[in-house]
């Protein structure tokens, strides 16, 4: 018989694996990290000895929650660690592990992939010692290190300020903190952020203690440009004051989260555009269910929510899978479930008004600003090829090879995609999505096929 696949053992993979497990089945729960947790909850190393507060702060009790969950999950469900599924299709799944590549069949599927940072590129951003806010974070928990001795956290959102908290907090000198969304659209967005409260109280927090440290947090402020040489030296950015600059040796950047929607496309999702998050997300209904039938969608890889709802939406999904083959499950429950989603999704909107996007950052990129570092394409390359009568991003893709290298256009999809409706006058939701391909990741030559 087939087993039931969860692609990703993050809050939402391993919540949804614990409700099928409660059933009676024994699903098998695919992870491409080395330890279950996803990247909001990632489980330190085992030899590593930093204790649970120290490395989740206020959101502990739900890290420990989680890693518990799954340990005693873990004789009684198909915990594959370690594998990435680079490749999806109909009822069979293509995975890399230690080398090796092996097929899984399935009967039906999850997908819980989550989501990884948006990044509008700045001059200088190749430089070593820049990285995503997400990548700094992963330092910090998995590798016990700093980015650098200097550090400035720049973009915007709420990881801005928890990851610029415990860098802090873990005794790393943090020069500022660059929010590009200006206070009176936070201040416009606290009647929504008041739906959850203890939330809101925890973003409060770190705002708080990063200035009563003697941190400064500047709004309203845009990373204009990193320099250096072999490394990173210093930065310029700009607010309504004008233009100022900071001695650093590291940056980390990012403007939001956007998910992690590639398998789902390959699976044959059908996607529509989402104002909220900015961007094309698989269609899903309120119970997780995907537009294919056999696909079910939770998580921040469906949508940015964070890791409390991807909780709830992992139960809910596996909960309809369960309903759709025919098991008894308890409506209440999911009634339950559907509203605190649709709560915390009202919290989200506040969010987003709050760390507005910076909607003016396609026009102030330069033309040799390099966007996609796979392909060496600059914006100047994307705006010559607009400029030829190539609007939908496929298009413009197969002119200069934006989003066709290693990274399929997960890094530089985004950027790419403003940059063109800028020039061309339309909303970036009209220029078209990148499509998915396979591998959605690296994969090395010569892999190992498994008999």
């Amino acid at each position: 018989m087939k087993p039931i696949a969860i692609i990703g053992a993050g809050p939402a993979g391993i919540r949804a694996a614990q409700t099928l497990v409660a059933h009676g089945l024994y699903p098998v729960l695919l992870d491409e990290a080395a330890r279950g947790g996803g990247q909001v909850y990632r489980r330190q190393p085992a030899n590593f000895k930093r204790s649970a507060a120290r490395l989740y702060g206020f959101e502990a009790h739900k890290a420990n929650a989680i890693h518990q969950t799954l340990d005693t999950l873990r004789e009684q469900l198909d915990y594959r660690p370690d594998t990435l599924v680079w490749n999806a299709e109909a009822g069979l799944l293509d995975t890399l592990h230690d080398g090796r590549a092996d097929r899984l069949e399935y009967s039906s599927v999850i997908v819980a992939t989550g989501a990884t940072d948006r990044v509008l590129p700045v001059p200088g951003w190749t430089l070593p010692g820049v990285y995503s806010l997400g990548a700094a974070q992963i330092a910090l928990k998995f590798q016990g290190c700093a980015i650098g001795e200097r550090v400035v956290f720049a973009g915007s959102g709420p990881l801005l300020y928890l990851v610029a908290y415990q860098y802090a907090k873990a005794g790393a000198h943090v020069v500022a903190v660059l929010d590009s969304s200006p206070f009176s659209a936070q201040a416009r967005a606290l009647p929504g952020l008041l739906r959850q409260t203890a939330t809101l109280a925890k973003g409060l927090y770190y705002r708080a203690w990063l200035t009563a440290h003697g941190i400064a947090v500047r709004q309203g402020a845009n990373l204009l440009r990193i320099n250096g040489e072999r490394r990173v030296r210093s930065l310029q950015w700009r607010n309504a004051k004008g233009e100022q600059s900071l001695d650093c040796d590291a940056v980390a950047f990012a403007h939001g989260l956007r998910s992690e929607t590639q398998l789902a496309d390959l699976l044959g999702c059908e996607f529509s555009w989402s104002a909220l998050n900015r961007a094309w997300l698989p269609q899903r209904d309120r119970a997780g269910r995907s537009s294919v039938h056999g696909v079910y969608l939770a998580g921040d890889g469906a949508g940015i929510m964070g890791a409390d709802a991807a909780e709830l939406a992992g139960e809910r999904a596996a909960l309809a899978l369960l309903e759709d083959l025919g098991y008894q499950t308890d409506p209440q429950r999911c009634s339950q479930l559907e509203s605190s989603l649709e709560r915390i999704g009202e919290f989200r909107q506040g969010l987003e008004r709050a760390f507005a996007f910076p909607e003016n950052w396609a026009s102030d990129a330069p033309d040799n600003l390099m966007i996609c570092r796979c392909e060496e394409v600059s914006a100047g390359d994307i705006r010559q090829v607009v400029g030829e009568g190539h609007w939908e991003i496929n298009r413009v893709k197969a002119h200069c090879r934006v989003g066709m290298g290693r990274c399929q256009g997960r890094m530089c999809g985004a950027a790419a995609a403003e940059i063109i409706a800028r020039e061309t006058g339309r909303p970036v939701s009209s220029v078209g999505r990148l499509r998915a391909q396979a591998p959605i990741k690296p994969v090395p030559f010569g892999l190992e096929v498994e008999p």
